[in-house]
């Protein structure tokens, strides 16, 4: 038996410790509490300026806590205005115990976009820490606390498990705001059980414990860090919040990863595209690196095969999933070879997930036939804050079922089943076009793109009003059309090749590390 599959066997029967002979957990804050309970010592959060054990950390979590139990709030909103740090994590811990869900809050986004959401959230209390507090103050008018002062109270923490009395698992316990494909922001509610599900299944799945050394890529205003932060809770595994230059300079993240013998992590696709196409495997491996799990967009198999090649013995997963779902909902663990052109799957759904596919008539797509995806189950979000308009026209009834409520969410992406059991996806419906009478998805045209090995990096998009595919592409030096077309149409039939070719030196890429396809589609579109 190979590495690989050991690693797959290994997590079928791994249960994890807080699993056995333990009751039902209601909060997140349960799976801190039992693992301060067992590592009280070890380190649980660092950010290079700062460090706290587990102890530490529940202990300025329920300071944090006290204060807004003062305030008489219950399942409110809070607004969490810093910096990706370990005081941000200390903060959502101890929202989490006064009985509120936090909002993480992008502190470079333009002023009028956090304003908004302070508005749709119809805020009262926002927590921050001194170097943004002045910030903060400059166009809220609402309660703000402090961290860095509640960190100097020198009071002690009397009952604070009070403060969780009345908390069930349905409660949420964040909301993130997501533009999605529209650029419009919306408040996606998450529960309680919704995360405790997502991270039990992910614990087991992929054998997560104590020993475990997280590197965070994901901002925490985006629903990936979920994953990171919440393994760090209940299973005592250290996180290291990484500097956000080490992304821009891969080859410093290389050397973080090796200084802190980090052994697992969660990115998006583009860190990993960016270090394969630097060739920067070639000279300096990730030397403790076992596990490698990517989401929230496409992962090109042209980069994923470079990682391969170098790191053979990993464990790669492709996961996906909005983040109405709770992070994600299908998960693939790379058991197989694919060529450049090939697609990824994204494999099958995760535990307590469950996948409908639907064709145009809302009846369940056939093998191969195209539908959209969609979602039922404990990671469902609770909707859209303050936008019923919005959460009724995603969050519907399943139309296979008019006996009973049952509430699906529709993800907009078009997916369907291969001849393996697999699941494949396609792109966004926004991202189908009709072209020349034809049916296109842009995505197919990308991964062909990659299979012909011309380029490093690519998004397509459709100009309307020109009625041309035109291809967005970083490379070592411009395209010779010619011999590019001709290698791309073994790939794909003519009326799918691209019209127009536009050089970047880089792809825009939100702050999530995605790229900004609707940027890209509003250049040609204007």
């Amino acid at each position: 038996m190979d590495n690989k599959s050991i690693a797959i066997v290994k997590a079928k029967q791994h249960v994890p410790k807080y699993m056995i002979n333990k009751k039902r957990k209601t909060n997140v804050t349960e799976f801190l509490d039992y693992t301060v309970s067992m590592y009280p010592d070890k380190i649980a959060i660092n950010d290079i300026k700062s460090k706290y054990t587990f102890l530490q950390l529940k202990q300025l979590a329920q300071k944090i806590a006290r204060y807004i139990i003062q305030h008489e709030i219950i399942n409110m909103p809070i607004a969490v205005y810093m910096s990706k740090s370990c005081d941000a994590i200390i903060t959502f811990a101890g929202i989490s115990y006064s009985n509120n869900f936090y909002v993480p809050v992008d502190i470079n986004s333009p002023q009028n976009r956090i304003k908004n959401i302070f508005d749709t959230l119809q805020l009262k209390i926002a927590i921050t820490d001194a170097e943004n507090h002045d910030a903060l103050r400059s166009f809220y008018e609402g309660t703000i606390i402090c961290v860095d002062s509640i960190y100097e109270d020198k009071c002690l923490i009397k009952q604070m498990r009070c403060g969780l009395f009345n908390l069930i698992d349905a409660d949420p316990v964040y909301c993130i705001f997501t533009s999605g494909s529209t650029g419009t922001p919306k408040g996606v509610i998450v529960s309680h059980k919704g995360v405790i599900d997502y991270i039990e299944w992910a614990v087991q799945t992929f054998d997560v414990d104590e020993k475990t050394i997280i590197a965070n890529q994901a901002p925490f205003y985006f629903d990936n860090s979920t994953l990171d932060i919440y393994l760090m809770f209940a299973t005592g595994a250290t996180l290291f919040i990484v500097p956000e230059k080490y992304y821009i300079f891969p080859t410093k993240l290389i050397e973080f990863l090796n200084q802190e013998k980090v052994n697992f992590v969660f990115w998006v696709p583009t860190v990993l595209v960016n270090i394969a196409n630097f060739n920067l495997l070639e000279k300096q491996k990730p030397q403790y690196l076992d596990k490698i799990l990517f989401a929230g967009e496409v992962m090109p198999n042209k980069h994923l095969n470079y990682w391969r090649k170098h790191l053979p013995k990993c464990l790669y997963a492709n996961l996906y999933g909005p983040t109405e779902i709770t992070v994600d909902c299908t998960y693939y663990i790379v058991d197989r070879e694919f060529s450049d052109d090939e697609s990824l799957p994204i494999g099958k759904p995760c535990r307590n997930s469950g996948i409908l596919i639907l064709n145009e008539k809302n009846e369940l797509a056939g093998i191969n036939e195209h539908g959209e995806l969609c979602v039922k189950g404990s990671s469902l979000a609770l909707g859209y804050y303050n936008n019923h308009e919005v959460t009724d026209k995603v969050f519907v009834q399943n139309p296979l079922n008019n006996h009973y409520n049952e509430i699906i969410y529709r993800t907009g992406d078009i997916a369907y089943w291969n001849d393996n059991g697999e699941i494949m996806y396609v792109g966004r419906k926004d991202s189908q076009i009709k072209h020349a009478g034809y049916r296109i998805e842009l995505g197919e045209i990308e991964n062909a793109v990659y299979g012909t090995g011309f380029i490093k990096t690519v998004c397509v998009v459709y100009d309307k009003g020109n009625k041309e595919i035109v291809m967005f592409y970083t490379a070592d030096a411009e395209l010779n059309i010619g011999e590019f077309k001709k290698e791309l149409i073994r790939f794909i039939p003519k009326y799918m090749i691209p019209g127009k070719y536009i050089r970047l030196d880089v792809l825009p890429t939100n702050a999530n590390g995605k790229i900004e396809r609707l940027k890209l589609n509003q250049q040609v579109n204007i």
